[in-house]
């Protein structure tokens, strides 16, 4: 970024827009970069409380009358001098005619001048009027080198012990996707709270990035104490999901390997397609970033929902590897193929950013997504590229089903050699794997209000009182089963599954 940066001032673009929090360090950068060119560039920086100051000066050392924004820009237009000026948080005043004016008419005399005016800004806001002449860059957040003076500063000032290499390589993997001053406090937090900064404060690191995905508001860290062993039957799925469990390591990549970019599961509900999601991270080791939708979308504002899909996923690639859950992805982008009359085309706007994302990222973000209704998924998402796998997750076959009582029994009682699991898998017959705990919860609360022990008769009652999904949705559940057959790969064991299918 800081080479593109570097590029785009020599060229003389008159206007470029920084997309950064770390404000201090991106002003470094750029005073870096003013020293290294011929001639050397004076770099100033404008605030809404303090107007221009030139870089480096105290902040009682300002031009007078530049505290607001066309001041401020009529000031630098004046000047005759090459220069790079630096408008921080003018994001909230760049709509406003008077500001979009003065910066086209900036740009206008630039032409010819070794002169740049660089926005600088926690978000993006780009007027219309505008969109030809501004370019937009991402102040990348710290490397491992940079993030590792960081850590090496700490350990000086702090007299702490002499780090391993690969103790020292865990921190620092620990602690990407945090700003320079994150990664400073939270080994100051470790220091403080421990006394200490070594490997076994990996945890203490992690928690800042909880606390980032929180700040966030638009991403959910998902953490899950269940194997992947919790999930009964899907053997296909699970063998492809353990043969990448190391996928995002350097061995992987010096193997030549490429980066998994992410899969789809497919199936009827109920039957474990977002415990397996939740599982995978826990298999792989790395967090699970949920993306919830919904709150993607707001209407307050034009562009609001767009910038809210960007900082959403900016955020899972800052901390990446990661593992990016997208539950039912059907409901989610259903409405994007037509929504220009309901929604102004938020929705499509929406989803061809995603796809964009998804076809052009670099970073590790590993996507699981699930759905339930295909028929509802737009026919970009299911093109081969976009996804390594799409997996079906049809309805349990009876040895499956046993296992699935096997494992919620076991969860509740000790000892289960009084149930008949064989039994009960053939009285469940069409039951997902979420109706056969329910009939399992069921059967335990009826057992309570009489104060005795649930048994193999309260269960046989419980799925006697059911009618699963698999009933009541009956045609649903055959029209997936019917594109599932020549599209997907079975989640269970090949044979068995489409031995189902074909019912």
């Amino acid at each position: 970024m800081k080479e593109e940066l570097n590029i785009l001032i020599q060229a003389q673009y008159p206007l470029i827009y920084l997309v950064t929090s770390e404000e201090e360090r991106a002003e470094q950068s750029i005073s870096t970069i003013a020293q290294t060119l011929k001639p050397t560039r004076r770099v100033y920086v404008w605030t809404v409380t303090h107007g221009i100051v030139e870089y480096g000066q105290p902040r009682n050392v300002t031009q007078h009358n530049t505290v607001s924004p066309e001041a401020a820009i009529e000031w630098i237009i004046r000047q005759r001098e090459p220069g790079i000026f630096i408008l921080k948080d003018l994001h909230p005043f760049i709509d406003a005619p008077a500001t979009t004016r003065s910066l086209r008419d900036a740009i206008a005399q630039f032409k010819g001048m070794q002169k740049n005016i660089i926005l600088m800004s926690p978000m993006q806001n780009v007027p219309i009027e505008l969109e030809k002449e501004v370019v937009v860059i991402d102040f990348q957040l710290p490397d491992m080198a940079e993030l590792n003076k960081v850590l090496t500063h700490h350990i000086d000032q702090n007299r702490g012990r002499r780090l391993s290499t690969e103790a020292r390589e865990k921190l620092l993997r620990a602690a990407l996707g945090l700003t320079k001053d994150e990664a400073e406090k939270v080994y100051r937090k470790a220091q403080v709270t421990i006394g200490r900064l070594t490997e076994d404060e990996v945890d203490i690191v992690l928690s800042e990035k909880k606390q980032l995905i929180r700040r966030n508001g638009i991403l959910e860290y998902i953490e899950e104490d269940a194997t992947i062993d919790a999930v009964g039957g899907l053997e296909e799925l699970k063998k492809w999901l353990k043969q990448r469990s190391n996928a995002f390591t350097e061995r992987a990549r010096e193997y030549g390997l490429p980066q998994p970019k992410g899969m789809l599961i497919l199936g009827v509900p109920g039957c474990g397609k977002s415990l397996i999601a939740k599982t995978t991270s826990r298999l792989w080791g790395l967090p699970l970033l949920r993306l919830d939708m919904g709150r993607v979308y707001d209407g307050s504002m034009v562009g609001r929902s767009e910038a809210n899909l960007r900082n959403a996923l900016k955020t899972a690639e800052s901390i990446s590897p990661a593992i990016l859950f997208i539950d039912e992805l059907d409901k989610s982008f259903a409405g994007s193929g037509g929504s220009g009359d309901s929604d102004g085309g938020t929705s499509s706007r929406i989803f061809g950013s995603f796809l964009t994302w998804m076809q052009e990222k670099k970073s590790p973000v590993f996507v699981m997504a699930t759905a339930n209704r295909v028929e509802r998924l737009p026919g970009e998402f299911l093109r081969k590229g976009r996804f390594d796998e799409i997996f079906f997750v049809d309805l349990p076959t009876p040895e499956e089903r046993q296992d699935i009582y096997k494992i919620h029994l076991t969860k509740r009682r000790e000892d289960i050699t009084r149930f008949d699991l064989e039994q009960l898998a053939k009285m469940s017959d069409g039951f997902s794997g979420a109706e056969i705990e329910q009939a399992i919860v069921a059967a335990m609360y009826e057992a309570f209000a009489q104060e005795r022990e649930f048994t193999q008769l309260d269960i046989i009652a419980a799925l006697k009182a059911t009618l699963p999904l698999s009933r009541t949705m009956q045609e649903q559940v055959t029209a997936l089963r019917d594109w599932a057959r020549q599209r997907a790969r079975p989640a269970a064991s090949s044979v068995a599954e489409y031995q189902r299918m074909e019912f």
